[in-house]
């Protein structure tokens, strides 16, 4: 297994290199662009004394789609985070997103980034029945698999009992909770859960949330996809904060 891999596009090259600049093996950056953007670019890796390799078009093309005239080569493997590592060095209440049997890498990529735009803490995600951050994941998030802590928990309960020991408020999202999500006092440190589209969480997971809370649904659809959910959710709470 190689030791490196490509990401593209400036979103993630630019995360990369502002987060986890030691991961940043080199950057191919297209011949001949000098705009805003790329000096941008250019100036932040030169900072982090990252390698610049003026690129032909037809040579990024054969090595990324949509590339935007960028790729950088990484390390293959994200540095470990723990969820302590996370709650330890936080300024502001946590908010973090805990994602329950999401198999679909697709879903986990979307995900990330509602994460990263809603300025969640991190993504915890049990070893078990998950998809697990794998290449496809990293592509649909944009760059917020490199910004967003993905932190993997070998029993999702227990998790769930520390952070409520350490005074975060879990609530579960579920169709058929009695209190709409709005009604619901977010200020304080919050991990909100989802589980998969249509199957919600598991048995043990929904019981060991502090309160569940419900999306209401005005049309004739009877769930939305877990990344849309994550949105809502997570920016109420941003908005309850504001």
């Amino acid at each position: 297994m190689s030791d490196t891999r490509l990401i593209h596009g400036f979103h993630a090259v630019t995360a990369k290199l502002r987060h986890a600049a030691d991961d940043v093996k080199e950057i191919y950056i297209a011949e001949g662009r000098q705009d805003g953007r790329m000096r941008d670019l250019v100036k932040l890796a030169e900072a982090a004394g990252v390698r610049l390799l003026p690129t032909d078009a037809k040579r990024l093309d054969g090595m990324a789609q949509r590339h935007q005239g960028v790729v950088a080569k990484v390390a293959a493997q994200a540095r470990h985070v723990s969820l302590d590592d996370v709650l330890d060095t936080l300024t502001e209440p946590a908010l973090l997103l805990v994602l329950d049997s999401i198999t679909d890498p697709h879903n986990l990529g979307a995900c990330l980034r509602v994460a990263d735009a809603a300025g969640a803490h991190a993504v915890i995600a049990p070893k078990d029945k998950a998809c697990g951050l794998n290449a496809t994941a990293i592509k649909v998030a944009s760059g917020a698999a490199d910004t967003v802590p993905y932190i993997v928990v070998t029993n999702l309960a227990r998790t769930l009992r520390e952070l409520q020991e350490r005074g975060i408020w879990v609530i579960g999202a579920a169709g058929e909770a009695e209190r709409e999500l709005y009604a619901i006092d977010q200020k304080g440190p919050v991990a909100w859960v989802l589980g998969a589209e249509g199957d919600g969480m598991r048995r043990l997971t929904r019981e060991t949330c502090d309160e569940l809370a419900k999306i209401p649904m005005l049309g004739s659809v009877e769930s939305l996809n877990v990344s849309v959910s994550a949105g809502i959710c997570l920016f109420e709470t941003r908005r309850q904060r504001r």
